[in-house]
């Protein structure tokens, strides 16, 4: 059975910074790209960024370019998302995604999903 796994949601102030993590299982996960995605009440699901297997190469949204950056531990089956500079815009439900392709932007793209964790930001 896949799972993943986030943690490290939260609430903080702008300016602020947060790490979330992703922790994967049930799959080979060296061998998929792994993405973060997030979602605002009444918007869809958008691309936040991504990170290759094992070259650790990495794409975001432009939205969040030089603020975000994920990197991943293929020893520990989990990546991360960390977040800089945060902006009450940046407040949805982030959720980690595992596919086959790398710098996939899509949601269709990604085959296993994570139940997603909400991070508020306050002005």
């Amino acid at each position: 059975q896949v799972q993943l796994v986030e943690s490290g949601g939260g609430l903080v102030q702008a300016g602020g910074s947060l790490r979330l993590s992703c922790t994967a299982s049930g799959i080979a996960f060296s061998s998929y790209a792994m993405g973060w995605f997030r979602q605002a009440p009444g918007k869809d699901r958008e691309f936040v960024g991504a990170v290759g297997r094992n070259d650790g190469v990495t794409n975001y949204a432009d939205s969040v370019k030089d603020r975000f950056t994920i990197s991943r531990d293929n020893g520990e089956n989990t990546v991360y998302l960390q977040m800089t500079s945060l902006k009450p815009e940046d407040t949805a439900v982030y959720y980690c995604a595992a596919g086959l392709f790398h710098f996939a932007t899509m949601p269709d793209d990604y085959d296993y999903w994570g139940q997603g964790t909400q991070v508020t930001v306050s002005s």
